[in-house]
């Protein structure tokens, strides 16, 4: 790899003239600026941009920590995200797996943001000790270097199973998220507290994965055990697809015999007939507003934890009983 060293050797200048050419200095002359830049690009260098990292503290770029990038949920978020950090001067980049958790200790990113169950809530909480930024979107963390950004999940999940109960549904089946999941703790919650309100409403759980093989199961289960009309939330609308498919695949009928609804709106459930209810937020907003609260984390500046709120997207899937 070429170095600054072989563009001072060839220019025939000090190895810091170079660095005062190649960052606009001007301390260096144009002509002498120009004569190193070319010869730079001569040799096809390359700035080593761990190099300047370690110089500098400063990457401008952030690192996003994600499960994994299966389903249909990721893109809007993402393309939220990378949208306010972009108009920042940031560059976004997608993490997962441990490896990639000493990036915030190596200086190679400015701060992270969090929605990754498998990275543990002790050692979030280490690298804030140690002054890195941080935005958790999918737990709560008390530390003055994270700020939360987390969805409304025990109300969209009241709103659900709500929904259920006024049209008369009282056998009920719930298809969970990981077990480490927030989102489906916080979910769960909400479904406990609002069945158990209703003394003859009966709910069933069954444990999920967040992907359309879980649904696929949960419809098998389902099938099984079918006796008479029942109403099945799913925790995502992930689920909600693969149990919706496999229950039509088997002849069910949709809003009559089995009564769906999924959790945040993907763009597919637009195309089911009969349509799909679900809850729906923005999740381009809700990106954007972790990007937001990071920058000003970084920045030094004061930020109160948000909420992303939800509403309730009727859908034919759910019918009267």
């Amino acid at each position: 790899m070429i170095s600054i060293k072989d563009i001072a050797k060839k220019a025939g200048v000090s190895i810091s003239t170079v660095s005062y050419a190649l960052n606009g200095n001007p301390k260096v002359t144009e002509e002498t600026s120009a004569r190193i830049l070319k010869i730079a690009n001569e040799l096809n260098y390359v700035p080593n941009a761990a190099a300047r990292t370690l110089k500098t503290r400063v990457s401008k770029i952030i690192g996003v920590y994600l499960t994994d990038f299966s389903g249909a949920f990721y893109g809007e978020l993402l393309q939220g995200m990378k949208e306010v950090l972009n108009q920042s001067g940031y560059d976004l980049i997608v993490c997962s797996g441990s490896y990639s958790h000493q990036w915030l200790p190596q200086r190679m990113i400015d701060g992270a943001i969090v929605l990754d169950h498998s990275f543990s809530s002790e050692e979030l909480m280490q690298l804030a000790d140690r002054g890195h930024k941080l935005v958790v979107m999918d737990r709560e963390l008390n530390h003055p270097n994270v700020n939360q950004v987390l969805l409304d999940n025990k109300a969209g999940a009241s709103l659900a199973v709500e929904y259920l109960i006024d049209k008369g549904h009282r056998k009920l089946y719930v298809v969970t998220g990981p077990q480490g999941s927030y989102d489906s703790k916080q979910r769960l919650q909400a479904i406990k507290q609002t069945v158990g309100r209703s003394s003859d409403v009966v709910c069933t759980q069954i444990e999920g994965k967040f992907d359309k093989d879980s649904g696929e199961l949960a419809a098998k289960q389902i099938i099984r055990e079918y006796t008479e009309p029942a109403a099945v939330f799913c925790l995502n609308d992930e689920m909600a697809i693969g149990l919706y498919n496999t229950l039509v695949k088997a002849d069910f009928r949709i809003g009559e015999q089995i009564h769906i609804i999924g959790f945040d709106n993907i763009e597919l459930t637009e195309y089911t007939q009969p349509r799909l209810a679900t809850i729906d937020y923005s999740k381009r907003k809700w990106g954007a507003l972790a990007s937001e609260q990071l920058i000003k984390l970084i920045a030094g500046e004061t930020v109160e934890h948000e909420r992303v709120y939800v509403t309730l997207v009727a859908g034919e899937s759910v019918g009267d009983v």
